[in-house]
């Protein structure tokens, strides 16, 4: 018997590709530790190309996850696109610009060099315990930023990293927002998630591998190559800061709306990942 077409798989086959043949990507801009993802911005939105693997697939999964959470902070949602550049047809995502007017994203490596005159990656390589790293970056941020509780913050941003696997948070992958017109500070939605579930198949984790191999092989930035130690310290300094409210059910029907848009072999990867993460991180999950 012929399974039914979802609405939104129909979405994705029958989807309007985005034609980008006389735009110009812009430069990298150091916010991933590999390669050099296309990015374009076109008015008021930004489209992204697969360079690694399926780094929009995650971008989009996780964005539909992190809605069935607590998460008290902003993070940016993205869309599946299909981006038509120089006669090639590029699997990306989509999703609107965060920043108002008179607005600049400012990553914590660019603030700490700009008040300090020192990268912030090479001074949490100084401290020899992982917490000590925490504490210095979220006691730095906020006496140059004046925001408060950003460990909270950082912790979030750390459980969502643990769970989905974020190879590549780097200290150019944790920003603020800088108001040029008030002079101040604020925090900036989560973002960039497209390093994570294992999404670069080209050199680390081909899909031939397996889940436990890539498991024991992916390693955690920015405070320790571990994600439990760095996760662990950080929940021991602030508490624990969100809960997942989506069920296993949740995660395969999203799987299946991104079937027709990925080959159904990364969609079987990331099915065994999540139950794996649901096991193991099962204090993080409350269904509603």
């Amino acid at each position: 018997m012929q399974r039914e077409t979802s609405p939104l798989q129909k979405e994705i086959r029958l989807m309007k590709k985005v034609h980008l043949g006389t735009c110009s990507p812009l430069h990298k801009t150091d916010h991933t530790s590999k390669g050099d993802q296309r990015k374009w911005k076109v008015e008021d939105t930004w489209y992204k190309a697969d360079y690694m693997g399926y780094e929009s697939f995650s971008e989009v999964l996780i964005s539909r996850l992190l809605q069935k959470s607590s998460l008290p902070y902003p993070f940016v949602t993205y869309q599946p696109v299909q981006i038509e550049y120089k006669g090639n047809l590029i699997r990306g995502c989509s999703s609107k610009d965060f920043l108002n007017q008179n607005q600049m994203l400012i990553p914590l490596e660019k603030l700490h060099r700009q008040y300090t005159g020192e990268s912030l990656a090479l001074k949490l390589s100084e401290f020899p315990e992982t917490a000590e790293r925490i504490e210095y970056l979220v006691k730095k941020t906020e006496k140059l930023t004046h925001i408060s509780n950003f460990g909270s913050y950082i912790t979030a941003m750390l459980e969502i990293d643990a769970f989905f696997l974020n190879e590549d948070r780097h200290t150019n992958n944790i920003a603020v927002i800088y108001d040029e017109e008030t002079k101040q500070y604020s925090l900036s939605p989560i973002f960039d998630q497209g390093l994570c579930l294992f999404a670069d198949i080209t050199q680390d984790y081909p899909l031939h591998l397996s889940v436990e191999d890539c498991i024991n092989k992916i390693e955690a930035k920015p405070f320790s190559t571990d994600f439990d130690n760095q996760l662990e310290e950080a929940e021991n300094l602030y508490g624990v800061q969100l809960h997942f409210h989506f069920s296993f059910k949740n995660i395969q029907e999203e799987l299946e709306q991104l079937a027709g848009f990925y080959p159904i072999e990364i969609c079987g990867r990331v099915e065994q990942l999540l139950r794996t993460q649901m096991r193991k991180y099962a204090y993080l999950i409350k269904n509603k």
